[in-house]
């Protein structure tokens, strides 16, 4: 009896699986036709400025992203933290969870291709009256009853409704692989740029703290020079104005550096009384010098958010497949095999087995319009999913066109401040050797030396930039995912 059941069950199956499941089939969505991310071509190089991070890069049209990009900075220090991230971040841990999560519903789904077999023992005291016909062949009123069934059910699969189950929890479980990717190169990126944006806070503080004792040491020869009677209140006035002004700036700084240190520390799983580390700065870091430019068409098959966007698309696709099913006849075949006997040892004898087999076909009728609507609203949900991705590819290549304009408008930028803290610096050097020629004052000198440190204030902002968008770049462009030695 049993393998009766187990070549019905096959039969059933070849002829479901060579059945045509209803709904839409999935074809992932043709890459975009445009060759270019920005409307006007640009340079193939950035302009370079004098001083750290001022080199030129270039942008290399169909380069390679590395799974490994935050290495190219040259920082053993930021690569620490990125590996200390990834380790420990509790998002990241998380999504990684969701994605087991994810697989193992995938494959319990799966488990509805195959026959449900089950095995019930049942014992049972029984005693019959008088009034009624013995129900065993001993005529025995008082007896033992033991049963053992073996019962096989199976759902063919006719019109595919099961099959756009599992394709639907297969897509969803695709949908939590690259929300974890994105998770991942949103983590690393976010600790690349944190500590970028660390660093440079870390200079400007230094700086201002430059300016500022420059700036009292400069106030207190203008109150010995008033004193001597050859300055005037209004010049103390200016000077003193000038120095609380630059001591206002420091304050929001190292604000802003308390916040990005602790933000950094979270980052990497651990909490801000845990961290000790001296912010990094920029001379630490090299510039890439190369910058990867994915071809437009390569960027659909890159970027983890387009690919989560895919896979979501996919899902809603399978989901009309359902629906339409749900409304489709449903067949049953149900078999049962067992044996029943006042003796347990004498059970499985062939005179006291038994078995039946049934087949079964439900076609609902009316439900109220409940299946049709649900249909119609897996359809606009697939409609949604079509346009959610659309807009995801759009985001994707403003990003990238974004970054490329950035890092170009950057490196004019960098050399514009480069000349100011030059020319701030030449006129500092004058005034010194004029100082020493008993030319000027002191003052002079100080006055100086305060605007080369505000020019180079300046310069470290605009080197911090171009850093900033390079990450930005790399994670505009997928991360490099596809060349990661750990996946």
């Amino acid at each position: 009896m049993r393998v009766r059941l187990a070549h019905l069950a096959l039969a059933s199956n070849a002829l479901a699986l060579s059945a045509c499941a209803v709904g839409p089939n999935f074809h992932k969505p043709a890459p975009p036709t445009v060759s270019a991310y920005t409307p006007a071509p640009l340079p193939a190089a950035t302009m370079s400025a004098p001083g750290p991070g001022g080199a030129s890069q270039s942008f290399v049209a169909g380069m390679d992203v590395a799974g490994d990009w935050q290495t190219l900075f040259q920082s053993p220090a930021l690569t620490a933290l990125v590996a200390q991230a990834v380790k420990a971040n509790p998002d990241l841990a998380a999504a990684k969870a969701a994605l087991r999560g994810a697989h193992e519903t995938y494959l319990a789904q799966r488990g509805a291709f195959f026959p449900s077999v089950g095995v019930d023992y049942n014992v049972a005291r029984q005693k019959a009256t008088d009034t009624l016909a013995p129900p065993l062949s001993d005529n025995n009123n008082l007896f033992t009853l033991h049963t053992l069934t073996l019962t096989v059910a199976y759902t063919p699969d006719v019109f595919g409704g099961i099959r756009r189950q599992v394709e639907n929890a297969a897509a969803q479980a695709e949908d939590q692989k690259w929300q974890t990717e994105a998770a991942y190169l949103t983590l690393t990126s976010s600790v690349v740029s944190g500590a970028i944006q660390a660093a440079a806070l870390g200079d400007e503080i230094r700086a201002t703290q430059r300016v500022i004792t420059l700036g009292r040491e400069a106030l207190a020869i203008v109150k010995r020079q008033k004193a001597e009677g050859q300055a005037a209140g209004l010049d103390v006035a200016a000077q003193e104005s000038a120095v609380a002004q630059a001591e206002a700036t420091l304050p929001p700084l190292r604000k802003q550096l308390a916040i990005q240190q602790d933000q950094l520390a979270q980052l990497t799983g651990r909490f801000p009384s845990e961290v000790h580390d001296a912010p990094m700065d920029l001379a630490s870091l090299t510039l890439p010098a190369d910058l990867p430019e994915s071809l437009p068409s390569k960027l659909v098959a890159q970027r983890p958010d387009i690919l989560a966007a895919s896979a979501n698309l996919h899902a809603a696709s399978a989901e009309v497949g359902v629906a339409i099913a749900a409304r489709l006849p449903a067949f049953t075949v149900t078999g049962q095999a067992g044996g029943a006997s006042t003796l347990f040892s004498t059970l499985l004898n062939g005179q006291n087995s038994f078995y039946s087999i049934a087949g079964d076909v439900a076609q609902p009728i009316f439900q109220g319009g409940a299946l049709y609507h649900r249909q119609k609203a897996a359809e606009a949900t697939l409609d949604q999913a079509k346009q959610q991705y659309r807009s995801t590819v759009l985001s994707a290549f403003q990003n990238v066109a974004d970054c490329l304009q950035a890092l170009d408008s950057d490196g004019a930028a960098l050399a514009a401040a480069a000349r100011a803290e030059g020319a701030a610096k030449t006129t500092l050097d004058i005034t010194r050797r004029q100082e020493q020629a008993g030319q000027v004052a002191g003052l002079a000198v100080m006055l100086a030396e305060q605007t080369y440190e505000q020019a180079l204030i300046t310069r470290i902002q605009s080197q911090s930039a171009r850093y900033a968008d390079t990450v930005a770049l790399y994670q505009a462009l997928g991360g490099g995912w596809w060349n990661r030695k750990d996946l």
